[in-house]
């Protein structure tokens, strides 16, 4: 023990143990760190989200101009990740929002889904929080834009169909004669 080393910590390599209060502060620190990476993450995750949308409207988009036979079995099964199966909420919800030809109310979404997918929201408690949520996720990912409606409710539209509104908006604008 005349090497410097103390009876408390002569059995440690010579590395002296921390104080429960030292050891804690260690801990806030690691989860500290820890929530710093997760929000960063979170906020990659919802960037990278926005993209893939807006990728997919670009597809959709060419699919359109160019017609459907580019689209091959693989590249639809990266637009809802399923594969052959039967559509999820999430991809009809997209689906019902993209062929409407006005803004559309959570509660017009999921009549026009329990008219055309009836199984689809039959294992579902509450159908419309179910819609309400993902109407609200495809707005946070960029797909879809939500407004008040005639009658003070909620509306959503899906973008591609705004965009196209708005550029032939512009059109219009911009054949019209001068004057």
């Amino acid at each position: 023990m005349n090497d410097g080393q103390t009876p408390d910590n002569a059995g440690s390599g010579g590395l002296v143990s921390k104080s429960p209060g030292e050891a804690n502060l260690h801990v806030l620190d690691v989860v500290r760190r820890a929530e710093q990476e997760l929000r960063q993450l979170i906020d990659e995750r919802g960037e990278v989200t926005k993209r893939i949308g807006t990728v997919k409207r670009t597809i959709v988009s060419l699919a359109k101009l160019f017609g459907d036979g580019m689209l091959d079995r693989d590249l639809l099964s990266l637009f809802d990740g399923r594969g052959g199966r039967q559509p999820g909420i999430t991809s009809s919800c997209r689906r019902v929002l993209a062929e409407a030809r006005r803004p559309m109310s959570a509660h017009e979404v999921c009549d026009e889904i329990q008219r055309t997918l009836p199984a689809l929201l039959a294992r579902h408690q509450d159908p419309m929080a179910t819609i309400n949520t993902i109407l609200g996720r495809l707005v946070q990912y960029g797909e879809a834009t939500v407004r008040p409606g005639d009658r003070g409710q909620r509306v959503w539209v899906w973008v591609a169909e705004r965009e196209s509104r708005a550029s032939n908006a512009l059109e219009g604008e911009n054949s019209r004669p001068a004057i």
